[in-house]
């Protein structure tokens, strides 16, 4: 699909991170831009950003785990601009999960499945039957991680289930997209190869008191700034991708029809490398043995 001056692209969890940096992405493309997110504040503050940029922008407070939340973006959407050309399912939580898998709350498994699971399938089901009706091009990207995409990571094992059934979800949306004969491309994103500095760390800001913790946590939230600084003293180099280059590799994989929005790196590669030879050996998944579960 090419992106045009005009379009339309509507971006979840726009208020900061990976969302706001494709917002501007797609902004500098000359792209009407829609932003949701959970995050009044923030939201305001991106738009207000875009806007003095010379976008023009549309911005609504979304819950995306709540299925008439995101009707009511699409509803908006489509009578502010008349349109909707690239659909950015993004927004995603930690889950703040703590212990081993059998001691997770059950809370922490609903809530990260209601955004991270749900509210993809709330976005392709309020925007694409509607997309398709358009009969224009158009490209939905959902995001999910390489922490589930690519190589479990059984230290943020919630999280790492709900990213790798966004690959599955994205698999099917691919295939009957293309059954249906539809203008529309679809990609699964993994963000990398390294760390991001996002939100994502304290996700637990946003935290809806119908998926609060049951119990007390037994340690604190520990931010982005906190890890980093007890990964070095530790004696580990820490690496970060620009969440720039991550609005980069979108853009280009839109432009290229490319399912697998994965940037290059030969960290990556080893890690699909392994995990499909173990499968393909029918060998127990040694590669999960590198991993220090406290």
């Amino acid at each position: 699909m090419e992106l045009r001056e005009g379009q339309v692209a509507v971006v979840t969890g726009a208020a900061s991170g990976i969302g706001l940096a494709m917002a501007r992405r797609f902004a500098d493309e000359g792209l009407k831009v829609v932003l949701a997110d959970v995050e009044e504040g923030a939201l305001e503050k991106a738009a207000a950003e875009l806007r003095g940029r010379g976008a023009q922008v549309l911005a609504r407070a979304v819950d995306v785990s709540e299925g008439a939340s995101v009707v009511a973006l699409a509803d908006a959407a489509y009578e502010a601009f008349g349109a909707v050309h690239v659909l950015c399912n993004n927004a995603g939580v930690g889950s703040g999960a703590e212990g081993r898998m059998w001691e997770h709350e059950p809370n922490d498994w609903k809530w990260a499945f209601a955004v991270n699971v749900w509210g993809v399938f709330h976005g392709i089901q309020a925007f694409v039957p509607r997309m398709i009706a358009g009969g224009e091009p158009g490209h939905v990207v959902n995001t999910s991680s390489a922490d589930g995409g690519i190589a479990p990571l059984p230290t943020a094992s919630v999280y790492a289930v709900t990213k790798a059934a966004v690959v599955t979800m994205t698999e099917s949306l691919y295939a009957h997209l293309r059954a249906e004969g539809a203008e529309l491309g679809a990609s699964v994103l993994f963000p990398g190869p390294h760390m991001l500095r996002t939100g994502l760390w304290e996700s637990h800001r946003n935290r809806p008191e119908r998926y609060a913790k049951e119990r007390p946590r037994k340690t604190p939230y520990r931010g982005l700034g906190q890890w980093e600084s007890a990964m070095r003293e530790a004696g580990h180099e820490i690496e970060f991708t620009p969440v720039e280059q991550v609005a980069e590799v979108v853009v280009d994989g839109i432009g290229a029809d490319r399912f697998w929005m994965l940037p290059a790196s030969e960290h990556s590669d080893r890690q699909i490398r392994a995990r499909s030879q173990s499968m393909l050996d029918r060998a127990n998944p040694s590669y999960l043995e590198n991993f220090i579960l406290d």
